[in-house]
């Protein structure tokens, strides 16, 4: 059973929200909070799987709320709920650990997967908002990359083939894409996935993302 948690302070969305998640046989709505200052609480309190946060509230937003939230609770899983008119909260959000986005138009069966993709500890790594990230970082990038190359400290203990596959992560490329344009299985891809993610310190494909971007494994391209 997954359990889930609503954080909205919006009543209808979260009503709106359990009766699709409730539903489903393997999930269940375990707690609600109206606002981010009662969310690390509420986690505490009841554990859930996945947390469902909102990003605009008043008081305390969703950034706050999910950095408090993962510093309790850090198996806990935040899928941020997002419009598109959101854009310069994707990279902060990734920052404080969120494990991915939801829009809040999405319909009710992409809920349910989004929940269980999570659930499953994959993140909700979409194309739409890997570029975002990527735009972030082009907006600061040195003009010349080779001021940006990454220091072997950056690359670590990361094979060529995996740093090869990290930079494919970061283009918002699936395992099975990567494993067509490798010539390799998708078996193969997910433990090259599962080192990175080892070796980087990071416990998801988002968080891998940023990584790549700060230390300059990755390069913005323009």
């Amino acid at each position: 059973m997954i359990r889930v948690a609503l954080v909205d302070d919006q009543a209808m969305v979260r009503v709106g929200l359990r009766m699709i998640l409730e539903t489903e046989d393997d999930m269940e709505v375990v707690a609600e909070a109206a606002d981010g200052a009662d969310a690390a609480t509420m986690v505490r309190s009841w554990t859930p799987d996945v947390v469902l946060m909102d990003i605009r509230m008043p008081g305390m937003d969703g950034l706050a709320a999910t950095a408090e939230v993962l510093a309790g609770s850090p198996e806990t899983r935040v899928v941020i709920l997002t419009t598109f008119d959101d854009d310069e909260y994707v990279y902060e959000a990734l920052r404080v650990g969120a494990s991915g986005f939801l829009l809040k138009s999405a319909d009710g069966d992409t809920l349910v997967n989004a929940v269980r993709v999570v659930a499953s500890g994959e993140a909700l790594l979409a194309p739409e908002v890997t570029r975002r990230v990527i735009e972030r970082f082009a907006a600061t990038a040195p003009a010349d990359p080779a001021d940006h190359e990454p220091s072997p400290e950056a690359i670590g203990d990361l094979s060529e083939r995996e740093v090869e596959v990290l930079r494919l992560i970061a283009r918002g490329m699936s395992n099975q894409e990567i494993a067509q344009e490798l010539w390799v299985s998708s078996t193969t891809v997910k433990t090259h996935v599962s080192h990175i993610l080892t070796k980087l310190g990071v416990r998801d494909r988002v968080q891998a993302v940023v990584e790549a971007y700060e230390s300059g494994i990755v390069v913005p391209r323009g």
